[in-house]
């Protein structure tokens, strides 16, 4: 009886030294891969151009005395504009972006000024402007930077000469000047390298961007004598509405960077 069992016994331990030679070896999991990381930190320049709206709230008033001879009406126009500027951006937290930048705007975009009691009108335009700001962007994707901004800014607004409203000068003006506000706006920004082909370092970026500029009171001038009428002055503010299109260079592009195994 013994030896039946130890026999039984010894069969079963080759049986199952056996089934587990059988057995193929566990297979191994890889670690997943990190999604690909993009430094943003770093100095860019960028330039560009776009299209704008200009909107003037704007009333005659008393030379002599400031009183408002007209209710306040607006008055409105569009044009284009270039742009030039510089910044430097901050990457935190992974995917937040931090950065100051500056810039500048030259063009033409005009806005229509009125003098209903003289019946007379003519056009302000805005030459050329400047803006120093932050912004705070969040990274959609490793190469898309969807941002927020705003700051400070300050416009140049040529001379206007007013006409009849057939279009006869009637030799008064509006002497050009300068006048400061604020902005608010927002874009997004996104690498080039697109549709298999690459391009370190070059980005494009969107933006949409509101600037409003405090009013000023300016006297209407003979053209003649360069003396003020003494008569009637307009009062009038600037909101100026933009859309841009820049290709922007980031001097520290490395792209995105997958960790290897």
């Amino acid at each position: 009886m013994k030896k039946t069992l130890l026999a039984l016994t010894a069969v079963a331990a080759m049986t199952g030294s056996a089934s587990a030679a059988d057995l193929g070896a566990r297979p191994y999991a890889k670690a997943p891969m990190p999604a690909p990381v993009a430094n943003w930190t770093g100095f860019y320049v960028f330039g560009g151009g776009g299209g704008g709206l200009s909107n003037a709230d704007q009333q005659v008033v008393s030379t002599a005395t400031g009183t408002p001879l007209t209710i306040t009406q607006r008055q409105g126009g569009s044009g284009w504009f270039g742009t030039v500027g510089a910044g430097y951006d901050w990457q935190f937290s992974g995917t937040w972006v931090a950065g100051v930048f500056g810039d500048a705007q030259f063009g033409s975009i005009r806005s229509t000024i009125q003098d209903p009691i003289l019946d007379i009108t003519g056009n302000q335009k805005l030459e050329t402007s400047w803006a120093a700001g932050v912004r705070l962007g969040w990274l959609v994707a490793p190469n898309v930077l969807s941002y927020v901004n705003g700051g400070y800014s300050g416009a140049h607004f040529g001379r206007t000469n007013f006409t009849t409203l057939g279009g006869t000068p009637v030799g008064l003006h509006l002497n050009s000047y300068d006048r400061h506000g604020w902005f608010v706006g927002g874009g997004v920004e996104n690498s080039l390298n697109i549709f298999g082909i690459t391009s370190p370092g070059w980005f494009m970026k969107t933006e949409y961007r509101s600037a409003f500029y405090n009013a000023k009171t300016q006297d209407e001038i003979v053209d003649a004598t360069g003396l003020p009428t003494g008569v009637t002055s307009i009062r009038a503010n600037s909101w100026n509405q933009t859309i841009s299109t820049s290709l922007v260079y980031r001097f520290n592009w490395t792209g995105p960077v997958v960790a290897k195994y």
